[in-house]
């Protein structure tokens, strides 16, 4: 994907709408300290459109970013963080919940996990709601450089086993410091939205099984 322009659109809170974008959507879910600003404004070629920062929780909004006029990643609000209170837990869990049963633009759910760490009780829990949602989660195992090469297979055999990911499933190992992972990213994007033209397939197409999502978080 040649990155020609792209731009914070659209920011919604807890009582906003969700916008009618007309684009698809690609979005990104994952705890609250696991990389995934760092992860958009890599796959943006940007440095600091995402907000990034050394304290957990930054994104309490659902934030749509244009890409080239043509589709839109959208930043999911980080779960997990520990001093959040119960009513920002909930108030979070009602946004993804309200974004992923309602989006009719849609194409895919990225979930970010740290390489380092088997996944934790809320990585799973959102790992089953994006599959009850009627999506196959596409994992991106974060903060690679941070592993030992001789590391790296053990530690995804045990995340693709963890998470409980079908034979074809799809695992990425990323990292932001060297963008290695960033390619293959986007590979996946464009062919879920049609190719670097963004003319997406299906669009509006239904995902069934939806289920409630209260104790998410």
């Amino acid at each position: 994907m040649v990155i020609k322009q792209v731009s914070l659109d659209i920011v919604c809170g807890v009582t906003s709408r969700l916008p009618e974008t007309g684009r698809p959507e690609i979005a990104f879910a994952g705890k609250s300290n696991v990389g995934k600003s760092s992860l958009i404004n890599a796959l943006m070629n940007r440095k600091s459109l995402a907000r990034t920062s050394s304290q957990p929780g930054k994104t309490q909004t659902i934030n749509y970013y244009n890409v080239n006029d043509m589709l839109y990643l959208v930043d999911l609000p980080g779960y997990g963080y520990a001093k959040a209170s119960q009513e920002e837990v909930r108030k979070w869990g009602k946004m993804i919940e309200k974004y992923l049963h309602t989006s009719t633009n849609l194409k895919a759910v990225f979930l970010l996990t740290d390489i380092r760490h088997m996944p934790n009780a809320n990585d799973l829990q959102m790992r089953d709601w994006v599959v009850q949602s009627g999506y196959t989660p596409i994992i991106i195992a974060t903060k690679l450089d941070k592993l030992k090469r001789s590391q790296v297979a053990k530690q995804l055999k045990l995340l693709k086993e963890e998470l409980a990911l079908p034979k074809e499933g799809i695992i990425i190992p990323f990292s932001a410091q060297t963008k290695q992972g960033r390619e293959e990213i986007w590979e996946i994007i464009e062919s879920l939205t049609g190719g670097p033209d963004g003319a997406a397939p299906g669009e509006g197409e239904e995902h069934g099984n939806h289920q409630s999502t209260e104790a998410l978080l």
